[in-house]
Order: C-alpha cells, then sequence, then structure tokens
C-alpha cells in the first residue's frame, strides 16, 4: 500500500505548492515512483498546479487521472464530491509507492470552511498531514497561534498530524520564527525563509495584466520572472543608475530619448539586465527609432499598452507570481526545501522504506546530494556557449558546485542577458588576462622542458581555453574541469596527460559510464579512450573503474568481460582477459574480481547458477570491463537504445585530478550531471590542493 502525506495549510498563498516539490523530490530519492492527487481544482480552466506537479520526472503521471472534483461538484453536492474523491483517489493510490496529497488554494468562496473540508478529506483518505502555515506579515507569536489552533482542529476531525512547516519567513528572522515553534511535538517542526524569486511573477503575466501587447523580443523570455518594476520618470543617466537585475521598465512611448539608451544598456553587459520593457499611452514609435532599435540586436520582450503611467505601474506593483511559473522557481522550492527540512524525518514519519532498487532518477538525485555535500569548484572553459551558461545556471540553482566560468564578465552577462539568465553566482575568469596567462605559461614551460618547449611556445598553448582550464586545475584554482561541448576529446584530455597526470599506480588513463538500468546503476569501462589495452592496461581499468562505482555508492564486483566463461575458451583474447583478472586480484586483492565471463552469466542470475554457480560476481556484477573499446563503445549503446538505460559519461578515470569530457551534442542535462559527476571524483582531494607535479 503507498505511503501518503496530505500538504494542507488554513489559509492561501502560503507556499505549499513549493513544499509540494520539495516532498516529492525527497520521496523519488527513496521509491520507485510517486503519485500526486489534488481532491479540489479551480472551475475555470485547468489547475497549473497540478499540471506541473503530475510533469515532474518522478511523477509521471495524467492530469486528467489526478484530482477528484471541482469547486462546482463541490458547491452542488458536498457529500457526493467527497465520495467522488474518494473513490479517484482509491483508483489512482495503488500505482504508487508514495502519494502526494496537496490540498486546496483558498480561491474560492468556501471560506473558513475549505479547511475543515481539507481536514476531513485527508481523514478518509488516511493520509497524515503536514501543515503549511504562512508566517509573511505575522509575528512569531501569531503564527505559532495558528498552528495551536490548526493543529486542535485538525484533531477533531482525526487527522494524524506529522509536521508543521512555517513558510515565506525573511530570512534574517528564521531563528525567531523557528524558536516559537519549539516544544511542538511533531517528527517535523520548521520555518523555511522567503525567497524573492518564488513570488515573482512572469513577464508574460505582467503584459497580461495590463493589456499590454508585445512588439519585439524572444517569445520564450516572457516567462522569466521580473524583480520589480522600475518607473521611468527621469533623464537617463538617472534611470541607468537606479537599474536592477530582472527588472521590468515602465517608460512613455514618446520617450524616444530613453527607450534606445535602455535597450542599448541591456545588450553592453556593463548594466544590469532588464526582464521586460512596458510603453505606455498607445503611442507608434517612430520609424527612425524603430531602424535604431534593430541595430541593437536584443531579444528582451517589449510590449505597447494604451493605458498611462499610473494606471500600468498600479496593476504591476500588486502582481504576484505562483511557484509553478517557471523551471528556475521550481529548482529554487526544491533547494529551499533541501536545505531547511529534515526530509528523512518526513519520510520516517510516512513509514516509507527505502526502495531496494535504484532508479536512473533516484540515481541522479543521490549524484546532486552527494556533490552539495561537500561542494567543490569547477571550472568550464566553454564560458561563452549557451548550452554551458544555461547548464550554469541550473547548477547553481541546485547548489551543486561553485563555478568558474572562462570568458570576460561583460560578455557572459550580455549573453546571459539575451538568454533570460543571471549568472551572478558564477565566477568570470577573463583567459586574457596577462598575469594568469603568464604565470601559467612559465609553469607550462617549466613542467615541459625536458620535450623542448620554450617560453614563448607555451604562451602559444595558453591560448587554448582548454591548457588555461586545466592549468586552473593543476594549480588548485579549480578542484576539477568539465569541457568538450564545442571541442574534441583530444583537445579536453591532452592538457590534462601533460600535466595533470596519472595516479600513482596508474598506467593509464580511462573511462567508465554509469549505466542506469531501469532497477539498478552499473559501471562499463573502457568505452571511450582506450582500443586494445593490453594485460595490465586492462587491470588497470578494472581497478579504476571499481574506484568509480566506490566513489558513487556501487558496491563493486567486477566482471572480467571476454567471449568465455570460466575455463571453458581459449585464445590470445580469452587469456589476455585471465592475465588482467589475475593482476587484478594480485594488485587489488580486496576486490570480488571474476574473469573470463561472458556478458550474458555476469548480469544474469539464471544463467550464472548454470556456468558459475560458486561465483561472488556472476549474475550480480556491478562493473563490467570489457576487453577492446570496439566492445565496450558498442555494447553501452546497444544497451542505451534497447533497454532504456540513462548512459552518464564518458567518465574519466586515473588522473591525478578530475577531468571529464563532454559530447559535442550534450544537452544541457548532460551537461548538469557531468559537472555533478567531476564535483563527487575531486571530493576526493582536498579543497585547492595543486597537482603534486605543480611549482610551489
Amino acid at each position: 500500500m503507498a505511503k501518503s502525506i496530505y500538504v494542507m495549510s488554513p489559509e492561501g498563498l502560503v507556499g505549499k505548492s513549493a513544499i509540494a516539490l520539495g516532498v516529492i523530490e525527497a520521496l523519488a530519492r527513496e521509491v520507485r515512483s510517486v503519485g500526486v492527487f489534488r481532491p479540489i481544482i479551480r472551475t475555470d480552466g485547468r489547475d497549473g498546479i497540478l499540471e506541473t506537479l503530475v510533469s515532474q520526472p518522478a511523477v509521471q503521471g495524467q492530469y486528467d487521472q489526478s484530482y477528484g472534483v471541482t469547486y462546482a461538484a463541490l458547491h452542488k453536492d458536498p457529500e457526493e464530491a467527497m465520495s467522488e474523491i474518494i473513490a479517484r483517489y482509491s483508483e489512482l493510490q495503488p500505482r504508487y509507492d508514495a502519494m502526494v496529497i496537496l490540498g486546496s488554494d483558498f480561491t474560492d468562496v468556501l471560506g473558513s470552511t475549505e479547511f475543515g473540508f481539507n481536514a476531513n478529506v485527508a481523514a478518509n483518505l488516511n493520509a497524515p498531514v503536514l501543515l503549511v502555515v504562512r508566517g509573511n506579515n505575522k509575528t512569531p507569536d501569531g503564527v505559532r497561534h495558528i498552528i495551536d489552533n490548526s493543529i486542535d482542529e485538525l484533531a477533531l476531525h482525526h487527522c494524524e498530524v506529522v509536521g508543521v512547516v512555517a513558510s515565506r519567513i525573511a530570512p534574517d528572522e528564521l531563528d525567531t520564527y523557528r524558536e516559537a515553534l519549539t516544544g511542538i511535538d511533531l517528527p517535523l517542526v520548521n520555518a523555511v525563509p522567503e525567497h524573492k524569486v518564488l513570488p515573482a511573477p512572469t513577464v508574460r503575466t505582467q503584459f497580461k495584466a495590463v493589456g499590454a501587447t508585445m512588439i519585439r523580443g524572444k517569445e520564450e523570455l516572457l516567462d522569466r520572472e521580473s524583480q520589480g518594476v522600475i518607473v521611468c520618470g527621469m533623464t537617463l543617466p538617472n534611470v541607468l543608475d537606479r537599474l536592477f537585475p530582472e527588472a521590468t521598465v515602465v517608460a512613455a512611448c514618446d520617450r524616444i530619448d530613453l527607450i534606445p539608451g535602455l535597450l542599448l544598456a541591456h545588450t553592453s553587459g556593463a548594466f544590469p539586465p532588464m526582464a521586460g520593457l512596458v510603453l505606455v499611452g498607445g503611442y507608434d514609435l517612430p520609424a527612425s527609432v524603430q531602424k535604431l532599435i534593430d541595430t541593437l540586436d536584443s531579444d528582451l520582450p517589449i510590449a505597447t499598452t494604451t493605458t498611462g503611467t499610473y494606471t500600468t505601474s498600479e496593476k504591476l506593483f500588486g502582481l504576484e507570481g505562483s511557484v509553478t511559473d517557471s523551471a528556475r522557481k521550481i529548482e529554487i522550492a526544491r533547494g529551499m526545501f533541501g536545505d531547511n527540512i529534515d526530509a528523512r524525518a518526513l519520510i520516517e514519519a510516512m513509514h516509507v522504506s527505502h526502495a531496494e532498487v535504484r532508479t536512473p532518477l533516484m540515481f541522479e538525485y543521490q549524484l546532486m546530494q552527494q556533490a552539495r555535500a561537500d561542494k567543490r569548484t569547477i571550472v568550464l572553459p566553454e564560458g561563452g556557449e549557451d548550452r554551458i551558461l544555461e547548464s550554469a545556471v541550473v547548477l547553481l540553482r541546485r547548489n551543486v558546485a561553485d563555478l568558474i566560468l572562462l570568458a570576460p564578465e561583460h560578455l557572459v552577462n550580455q549573453r546571459s542577458g539575451s538568454l533570460g539568465i543571471n549568472l551572478a553566482r558564477a565566477k568570470c575568469v577573463d583567459p586574457a588576462d596577462p598575469e594568469l596567462r603568464e604565470k601559467f605559461a612559465v609553469e607550462y614551460a617549466r613542467l615541459r622542458a625536458k620535450k623542448g618547449v620554450t617560453l614563448e611556445q607555451a604562451r602559444e598553448k595558453m591560448t587554448d581555453l582548454s591548457y588555461f582550464g586545466t592549468m586552473m586545475v593543476h594549480f588548485g584554482m579549480a578542484d576539477g574541469m568539465v569541457s568538450g561541448s564545442i571541442t574534441t576529446t583530444a583537445n579536453t584530455i591532452r592538457p590534462s596527460l601533460e600535466f595533470i597526470k596519472t595516479k600513482p599506480g596508474t598506467s593509464i588513463i580511462s573511462s567508465s559510464f554509469l549505466m542506469c538500468l531501469p532497477d539498478k546503476v552499473v559501471v562499463f569501462g573502457d568505452c571511450a579512450v582506450n582500443p586494445d589495452p593490453t594485460a595490465e592496461q586492462l587491470a588497470d581499468i578494472a581497478i579504476s573503474s571499481a574506484q568509480t562505482a566506490i566513489a558513487f555508492g556501487i558496491e563493486p564486483r567486477v566482471a572480467m568481460l571476454s567471449y568465455s566463461t570460466g575455463s571453458s575458451g581459449s585464445g590470445a583474447d580469452v587469456d589476455k582477459v585471465r592475465e588482467a583478472t589475475r593482476l587484478v586480484h594480485e594488485r587489488a586483492p580486496e576486490l570480488l574480481v571474476e574473469g573470463p565471463i561472458q556478458f550474458d552469466a555476469a548480469m544474469d542470475p539464471a544463467v550464472a547458477k548454470t556456468k558459475l554457480p560458486d561465483s561472488q560476481v556472476a549474475g550480480k556484477a556491478t562493473v563490467f570491463v570489457f576487453p577492446d573499446l570496439n566492445t565496450g563503445n558498442n555494447t553501452y549503446k546497444a544497451v542505451q537504445r534497447t533497454a532504456g538505460a540513462v548512459a552518464i559519461g564518458p567518465i574519466m578515470q586515473g588522473l591525478n585530478k578530475p577531468v571529464n569530457d563532454l559530447s559535442r551534442g550534450a544537452t544541457v542535462d548532460d551537461i548538469v550531471n557531468t559537472v555533478a559527476i567531476t564535483a563527487i571524483q575531486a571530493q576526493a582531494v582536498p579543497h585547492g590542493t595543486p597537482s603534486p607535479f605543480a611549482a610551489q
């Protein structure tokens, strides 16, 4: 039977949706599937919050099956509505390992009776309650009073309350509010801060509110959040002094002196990027001004409205958005929950058992959590590439790593402004910085002197972003590097071979893929680097792949793959694997390793029982070492395409400090995962540790 939690509140605008998103993510780390249910939804159109919740990767639900009744049905016949809610929930619930039930939003006329109705629903669904109470505009004692009264009322309805969250608290007052919650005897009691982005309206919402018509700009940028409104009633220099990031600017259509200046400031990178521009008054822009604006090549959404400055501004200042408005808000909501709420306490209160299986999504959550636990600094040499910038935003939102972008700050600001993203938390390093470039060139010339490299040649090498970024890792200025979205694998790896070097006891670098199967994660190596390794090199690959498995929480049971199992086959290829297996036993006697062994005997317990019944690895291998690149590369792609596996990698192995390569077709998700992996690999080395070969 699925375990459930009912997220509800005694009033509206409390941030329940943000809490629900956090609960879903927490559950997704523990169970294979999470369901979402809303007992009551609005009558006028689709419920945007429900649509967002059912679209989460852990849920994969269907909107039409994930709600009970509309407010209209509830008003018509409350008893019949309750029966329908119970029936629809009972039909949905068996499909999932855990259920998140989200209470109503107090957007209808039920008023004071709405809380009681939600309590009755929770009792009838046998779902424990997570109570969320709004803290903004209330004193700590006021919040405590509402909580105590709500708990008392829930008890009257025979509801089990397992947690209380005070939401939307000013960050500098968190401790005061948390103190006010002491003495509440529940498994989970905490407060979460307000985040300025979560209640912020999108530009689309703003344009709609004032009846504005967009005349230029990118459609997708309408969905970014506006962090406030600036009303222009002054000259350009004074307006520029008052610009702040992601502001919506209101200006009169006939301020032809002001509009080009604002757009120039937006595209320059020298001033904070705007979210949108609303031109009031209803006048047409002169053709000459239109022509000038066209030359600026700005994607900024610009809209016109016939209303005046006062009316427009009044409507804009009163707007508030929903947490489900954008992917950015969803990421922030998850992060706020993870940083402030004891998810383990909530899960235990729900009596949810940890699943023995590990789905791809569960593993991805694990990666992010593991990276956050000991945050590292990763340098991204391709700092001007759009996919890198978009990935950087996600990484910073998730707090996965500190990032260094190799690009001039004004160019990053300019491009991020055009993309509608904020990279203020990323550190920008100009690769043309003469001091750094000279320092790196001198070090490279020192390290490669025996190869005949001159200082002048070294200076030329440091114009290559991969060499520059790797040198930052070498000096301990970054803990790892991720590159390759627009360059070759060789271009990414070559510098690390020249001066990062391999770990002691490791003769070669190699690669592995984390293969996320439907119910578990295994390691495939080497699938990307070494075409035809010797027995000694194959042993290195096996040991490195086992170390990779350990780094990501996978118990290593190593299968040395061949076309024969045990002593059944002979020949040079089998002998190579047999010798490599012997060397692994010799070099790493603590490892469980079997070889030669066929893939089916390594993976399938039934086959293993027949071919190697006494093996500790056969049928339950977690690390698969392929005899050559041809076999490894084709196998990982075959498993990826035919078994629906998620392949994360390649992960470079054997280096003193982590450097990882991206495919030139890498998606934003690929880049995010690779950076998380690199950050986890870097955790094996103390922060800021230089390469062993760095000049002292």
